[in-house]
């Protein structure tokens, strides 16, 4: 790449770098994809000779933000996952990669499931966040519906948003609310139910990494003080609303599962597996009812 645009890319991540950044040069060329209004690749395989002073603008003030900490997600306001592209922003969980795993486990689990119902699968995603999941999800088995609950209201509207970007909207419901009290009279048992729920342990919060801990809502992250308040909620109402056959699939911490499985009752334990994630870490608990 030549021209100004590589020198304001190089520069921007030089300063990254400088800021303790991760991956600086990356980000700078994500950052200025997002300015140009361009896809980073196509940038990158056919460079405009500059910016224009409205982009550089746009470039200089994000890639300070960035040098201050603020996630690349909420300055381009998206992030991919599983294929698709999910709106995030301030107060909305950035989804992760490692994420996708779970959407992988219910997925390899459908076939488990009698094929009469397959075809009219109902999926609960319990802290559903930007969507990203249940979306990813209802994307992939077309004849599904989901619920989507959540606690917080930015996020909740988040995941509508997504869903009508996504052309998910009439198969997708969103309910406001805390876990399984959010469902109404009207909800019956799930075939999946799913959750990322907050696990990590209320005195790690300061540790994070600074772009997570100062800028991610910490009503997703904080797990309490033993990072399992969640789960206890989770698996309290889990025997009722899923239904027989049924798959559950719930994100833990690496070194949770232990912890986790040991809040069931002690004949299901056995019923329960472990999905690694891409680094070979312990990363979901499913369970084919």
């Amino acid at each position: 790449m030549a021209g100004p645009v590589h020198k304001a890319i190089r520069d921007a991540a030089r300063i990254l770098a400088t800021s303790g950044v991760a991956g600086a040069r990356l980000d700078a060329e994500v950052l200025a994809a997002h300015a140009l209004g361009r896809e980073r690749l196509a940038l990158l395989s056919d460079p405009p000779d500059r910016f224009d002073g409205a982009a550089k603008v746009r470039f200089d003030t994000a890639v300070a933000a960035r040098a201050a900490g603020v996630p690349v997600a909420y300055l381009t306001g998206s992030r991919e996952f599983y294929g698709l592209e999910f709106a995030v922003g301030p107060g909305v969980l950035i989804p992760r990669p490692d994420s996708e795993t779970l959407v992988e486990a219910v997925l390899a689990a459908v076939p488990a499931l009698a094929p009469a119902r397959r075809g009219a699968l109902r999926i609960l995603d319990l802290g559903v966040g930007s969507g990203c999941l249940l979306l990813s999800l209802l994307h992939a088995l077309p004849a599904a519906n989901g619920v989507g609950v959540d606690i917080c209201p930015v996020a909740l509207a988040c995941a509508q948003g997504n869903a009508r970007r996504l052309g998910l909207a009439a198969r997708a419901r969103f309910l406001l609310g805390d876990w399984w009290a959010a469902l109404d009279g009207t909800e019956s048992a799930f075939d999946i139910v799913i959750a990322n729920p907050p696990y990590i342990l209320r005195a790690a919060i300061a540790a994070l990494a600074p772009a997570v801990r100062d800028y991610e809502p910490h009503l997703a992250l904080d797990g309490g003080d033993d990072g399992l308040d969640a789960y206890r909620a989770i698996m309290d109402g889990l025997p009722l609303w899923l239904a027989s056959p049924g798959i559950a699939a719930i994100e833990i911490g690496h070194d949770q599962a232990p912890a986790v499985m040991a809040l069931m009752a002690p004949g299901a334990r056995a019923q329960w597996s472990v999905r690694q994630d891409l680094a070979g870490r312990d990363r979901v608990l499913c369970w084919v009812r």
